[in-house]
């Protein structure tokens, strides 16, 4: 074969320079996240199977096996599944209405949103302890309109720890639903009027369809909040439901059984990714 009949050599691809310089600004805040945030959560795994005498489940054995601890697990996830429902059934229409809100009202209601925000969790947990205590003023108000004639117990008790984690979440649903409502176009649901649908029909079939993001938005933060808040039981409930969150921090901090609050920690986690998996694929999926 003559020299003339060989192939050229094929020319190397050009480099994509663009491209370089986005992972080059990536890495480094790639880098910081996987330091700050994956790190720990390879370590608290590793605690959690591994000990003295090598690799175990039996953290997880002892965690998953022991009808106690199962009992937790259901109080963890009940605080999340009741704070999470009522949140939802208050913040829908609460969005709605403030996104109907017009010039100095919707900044007052802005304003009562976002304000408890600035409070420190521990500082509203501490309020719901003085409002509900016997002495406290909701006590008071109720004997002075007649409906009790004597204190009634209401802290520490399952309803102050529901009505306080709902207080203290209620921003996390509203505030999605309602950037979702506020982009609503009303010619939607005079389209649907004008083609003979009923206000119901129109609701379950175009307002509802089209806020659902916002829902599923609020239902993940709300829950993975509720069901891993330690402060909220702690103050408005104490021992009489134990959580996994309190759980956890009894095996560090009282017990020194580290591999087993992180086995705890670990459950935790797993619910919380299990949540905000679900959510993104309820997202994704077409309406």
């Amino acid at each position: 074969m003559t020299e003339a009949a060989l192939p050229a050599p094929m020319a190397a691809p050009p480099v994509d320079r663009e491209r370089l310089a986005a992972i080059g600004f990536v890495l480094p805040s790639f880098l910081i996240i996987a330091g700050v945030f994956a790190l720990p959560l390879v370590l608290l795994l590793g605690v959690s199977i591994v000990d003295a005498s090598g690799l175990t489940l039996a953290h997880y054995k002892r965690l998953l096996g022991t009808p106690y601890y199962l009992w937790v697990i259901w109080n963890s996830l009940r605080l999340g599944l009741l704070t999470t429902l009522i949140a939802f059934v208050i913040s829908y229409p609460a969005a709605f209405a403030l996104a109907r809100a017009r010039g100095p009202l919707r900044s007052l209601l802005l304003a009562t949103l976002f304000l408890p925000l600035a409070a420190s969790v521990i500082v509203k947990a501490f309020a719901w302890t003085i409002l509900l205590r016997s002495d406290g003023i909701v006590n008071e108000t109720l004997i002075a309109l007649g409906v009790i004639e004597d204190p009634i117990r209401m802290i520490f008790t399952e309803s102050a720890l529901i009505v306080g984690a709902v207080n203290i979440f209620l921003p996390f649903m509203i505030l999605p639903i309602y950037a979702i409502v506020a982009q609503l176009d009303p010619r939607y649901a005079e389209a649907a009027a004008t083609l003979g649908a009923s206000p119901v029909g129109t609701f379950f079939r175009v307002i509802l369809p089209l806020t659902l993001p916002g829902i599923i938005a609020g239902v993940a933060l709300v829950f993975s909040l509720s069901v891993s808040a330690y402060v909220v039981p702690t103050l408005l409930i104490g021992e009489r439901y134990p959580t996994l969150a309190t759980t956890i921090a009894k095996a560090y901090l009282l017990a020194r059984e580290p591999g087993f609050g992180a086995a705890a920690g670990v459950v935790l986690l797993a619910i919380a990714i299990a949540v905000v998996a679900l959510s993104a694929r309820l997202s994704r999926e077409p309406k």
